[in-house]
């Protein structure tokens, strides 16, 4: 056994790696029983998430050199389609692993096989790509004192746990569970999985370059041989990685976190304002921070393109304080590329104001030369707005652009929302025009920095990804501009875009995430590995969770955020799985933009993550922070589902397509009483985003023997809801129109964040058709409403203005709002009626103006009424007493 352990640890101790793949989703996940959270923008492929490998091995054939394991999966039901399981070695890459089609008694099965020595495997049973988890939580398989052979797990739906039984062909030997090394980074405590003895066993540890560390002594415990204390004749390095060799089977030794200690913050938090390249005519300084590096350069390119072979020249760059290295070098070096080389690591600049193609190398640029004419007296033109009196609109560059009934010139690319007086072919406009038609205050754009799932070398070719893989958080995306190998174009062209937007009267909201990175071969993590990710956690569901609470990594984001507002005039940001960032750097950002302009509008997902801070108090920025967050907005998924039913459930109805048991919700929501706040400014209204199904696609799975004009008079119900409640309205672009994303085979896509232009471009062309622009007209004519009544617009609670209707028919909503300041208006009457059937409901004293009707709204008077009102089922009726404006 012993010869077998020492040839097999030959092959382990030299063979370990660390896989790098891309995270391509917008990952969202359900851990709140009360509060669902969208469905997951899966990876770009079902490929393992980014973590270090485990140790692999190689060795002669006739040897047992990895470990298989066989997962037996038993559903009561009997349903096995579409469910496969996510597996992973503990501290190593996940993947998708399918589930046969034969099933016997123990349910069906699938086999993965992983490193000799894997002794801890860890399992998630899911639907799909994460539409839905067979059961809530990581849950981990512990394989003692097995290093390679066969094993069959056998696991039920909906149960926690596992039975284990072990092949015939298992190779037992000594392992280890655990090996840490104490805070006095002198101590390693190791747990073995059988017993340790001295006069059998050896033990060693290893620094990174595999030169052994002299130990003390090495003593097991009195009560339980499996423990075991290291102590070593001097302490190491506190930023070192180490392993302990045990009969040359080699296991990672796991250090304690220093880079969140408030030693290293003390000695190494930087607070200067230059990092990155500073141009001038005159020179260029270079600065990055890299408090680990032994050596760094600044290489200098003439091109931007990874991998071609045209130094300039490379600098040696100067430790200074703080872990800060730099260099000034003389001359206009306005167009030059550069990367950092820390130690033997090339990484593009963490802080690169524009980049060559692909992203891969920094360029230093003289932005002030970027700035289209006026660029000096551009302003947020809603500048001193409430949040609450935004009306926000939700598009992708290439969704809005991209389809040939759009009538725009630049498909697809940031000056295609330049572009007035766009038409389809019968008249009707698009693009930009349509946006300011439409009455929109805010556009949210999709994704803009540059991110890593679209190659910009082939643009010639069908592309499409949604963005949320970030790969460079300060320059834009360069394949949304004409020329992605000059990186001086996609500036200009970014900044022409936001200008376009704010002189027609639109502010520009950016989709922006923090919480992850594309994969760990992100380059801060190269220029200090490992001072970025938090370890071994996965909230985000892509393996690299950024580490909000360590102070470089807040700075950096305080900082972008910072940056877009500033250079680029951004008028707010939607960040992405806000729940993964820490409150503290929330605050700070808020503070910060404070300084430019209070009514920057900042909101977020606000979903309950898992995820394994580096701190031990540490706040994360989820719903339930709604009260205790000024000035930052959360979207309100509990309106989400309670107007068209779950989004993990096509079948399931809301209040406008059929379940009336949720009355109650929505009669509180409207008032903007969620569970979480009742503050009308911490709450984004809406009914769908790019996330999951469209709302059109919804109402047709979920009743799909309705008529056409019954599901549109849902649908209408569903903007009037919006339109009226409490908080910040928000629609997908293309809801106005019956937006729809067809497979082409019957279905509906569900994530959509790569299927392709044909999925998800608007269809501009269906605004032809008459049904479609009824739907247009309402969604134009309630929000011009909207603006037109302050008392939709209440921005920190808004209860006490509603007197509600009591004896009402099953799923009737009456209600008047009056006594709010600044109302044109003397009050509001309100009834929703989403039962079939009519309804009459006694109006209070005095004449009223209808407003809104039928398929009709708007702030023009489309009748009077007195004593009463009639409501046709499935409609929405508002009336105002005084003024209509």
């Amino acid at each position: 056994m012993k010869k077998f352990k020492r040839l097999l640890a030959i092959f382990i101790a030299s063979m370990m790696v660390f896989a790098l793949v891309g995270c391509g989703g917008d990952k969202q996940t359900n851990t709140n029983p009360t509060t669902e959270a969208p469905t997951t923008e899966a990876p770009t492929t079902e490929t393992p998430t980014d973590a270090p490998d485990a140790p692999t091995t190689e060795a002669p054939a006739d040897q047992v050199t990895e470990l298989t394991v066989n997962l037996h999966y038993l559903r009561e039901d009997g349903n096995y389609e579409g469910w496969n399981v996510w597996m992973w070695p503990d501290g190593g890459n996940g993947a998708a692993y399918q589930f046969g089609t034969e099933v016997g008694d123990k349910g069906a099965v699938t086999t993965a096989t992983f490193p000799a020595g894997s002794s801890k495997i860890g399992f998630i049973v899911r639907l799909n790509e994460w539409e839905k988890k067979d059961f809530d939580g990581d849950q981990f398989i512990e394989i003692n004192g097995v290093l390679a052979g066969s094993v069959n797990v056998y696991i039920t739906s909906g149960k926690e746990g596992y039975e284990l039984e072990l092949g015939d062909d298992c190779v037992k030997g000594l392992g280890i569970y655990f090996a840490e090394m104490k805070d006095d980074f002198k101590t390693v405590r190791v747990k073995f999985t059988e017993e340790f003895k001295t006069e059998d066993d050896t033990v060693r540890i290893l620094d990174a370059e595999g030169k052994e560390i002299p130990a003390e002594s090495i003593v097991p415990d009195e009560t339980d041989a499996k423990f075991v204390t290291i102590t070593l004749k001097e302490k190491v390095n506190e930023l070192g990685k180490y392993k302990i060799e045990v009969n040359d089977l080699a296991f990672d030794v796991e250090v304690p976190d220093y880079f969140s200690t408030d030693d290293f913050e003390n000695k190494y938090a930087y607070d200067g304002d230059d990092l990155g390249a500073t141009w001038s005519k005159d020179s260029t300084t270079f600065k990055v921070w890299a408090p680990t590096a032994a050596k760094v350069k600044v290489n200098t390119y003439k091109e931007g393109k990874k991998g071609v072979s045209d130094l300039i020249k490379a600098y040696d760059m100067k430790a200074e304080d703080k872990g800060v290295w730099s260099v000034t070098v003389d001359g206009d070096l306005n167009g030059v590329y550069y990367t950092f080389l820390v130690d033997d690591r090339e990484a593009c600049d963490p802080y690169a104001k524009t980049l060559g193609v692909n992203g891969d190398r920094a360029m230093v640029i003289d932005m002030e030369s970027t700035n289209p004419e006026g660029w000096d007296k551009d302003k947020n033109p809603n500048s001193g707005m409430n949040a609450t009196d935004a009306n926000v609109y939700e598009i992708h560059f290439r969704d809005i652009s991209v389809a040939e009934s759009s009538g725009i010139k630049n498909p697809g690319k940031y000056l295609g929302l330049t572009e007035l007086g766009t038409k389809n072919a019968t008249g009707q406009c698009t693009g930009l025009s349509h946006i300011v038609d439409l009455g929109i205050t805010h556009v949210q754009i999709g994704p803009s920095y540059d991110f890593a799932t679209v190659d910009e070398t082939k643009l010639d070719k069908a592309q499409y990804n949604w963005g949320y893989d970030p790969k460079n958080y300060n320059a834009p995306e360069g394949s949304y501009s004409t020329d992605p190998f000059n990186g001086e174009v996609r500036v200009k062209e970014f900044k022409q875009m936001v200008k376009a937007l704010h002189d027609n009267g639109v502010s520009v909201i950016m989709d922006v995430v923090y919480n992850h990175t594309y994969n760990t071969d992100y380059c801060y993590n190269n220029i200090v590995p490992g001072y970025f990710f938090r370890p071994e956690s996965n909230g985000s569901g892509c393996g690299n969770d950024v580490a909000s609470e360590r102070a470089m990594v807040s700075k950096f984001i305080v900082d972008s955020v910072v940056y877009w507002a500033k250079e680029y005039h951004v008028d707010g940001f939607r960040f992405d799985l806000v729940g993964l960032i820490d409150t503290t750097t929330i605050r700070q950002i808020r503070e910060e933009l404070d300084k430019i302009d209070p009514s920057i509008i900042l909101y977020g997902e606000g979903w309950a993550m898992s995820t394994k801070v580096t701190k031990p108090t540490v706040t994360m920025t989820t719903q339930s922070m709604a009260n205790k967050l000024e000035g930052f907005g959360f979207f309100n998924d509990t309106i989400r589902n309670a107007i068209k039913g779950s989004v993990f459930n096509e079948k399931e109805k809301g209040y406008i397509n059929g379940d009336l048991s949720k009355t109650a919700t929505i009669r509180d929501a409207i008032m903007g009483k969620a569970p979480w706040s009742t503050k009308g400014s911490a709450q984004v209204v809406y009914s769908t985003c790019h996330d999951n199904r469209t709302l059109w696609d919804e109402i047709q799975l979920s009743n799909p023997d309705d008529s056409m004009e019954d599901q549109v008079k849902q649908y209408l119900m569903s903007a009037a809801i919006v339109y009226t409640s409490q908080g910040v309205p928000f629609i997908f672009a293309g809801e106005e129109m019956l937006r729809t994303k067809p497979n082409g085979d019957g279905t509906f896509n569900h994530n959509s964040y790569n299927a392709g232009d044909a999925v998800n471009e608007m269809k501009w062309e269906t605004l032809n058709d008459p049904t479609y622009q009824t739907v247009y007209n309402y969604y134009k004519g309630m929000i011009a409403f909207r603006k037109a009544h302050k008392s939709f617009r209440v921005p920190d609670g808004a209860v006490k203005y509603y007197t509600q209707m009591n004896n009402l028919d099953k799923g009737v909503i009456a209600y008047e709002l009056k006594g709010v300041e600044g109302e044109v208006s003397d009050s509001i009457f309100a009834v929703y009626n989403a039962s079939t059937e009519a309804t009459t409901v006694t109006l209070p004293e005095g004449e009223w103006t209808i407003c809104v009707q039928g398929d009709k709204a708007g702030t023009e008077s489309l009748g009077t009424a007195t004593g009463s009102i009639t409501v046709d089922g499935i409609t929405t009726t508002i009336l105002v007493k005084g003024a209509l404006k």
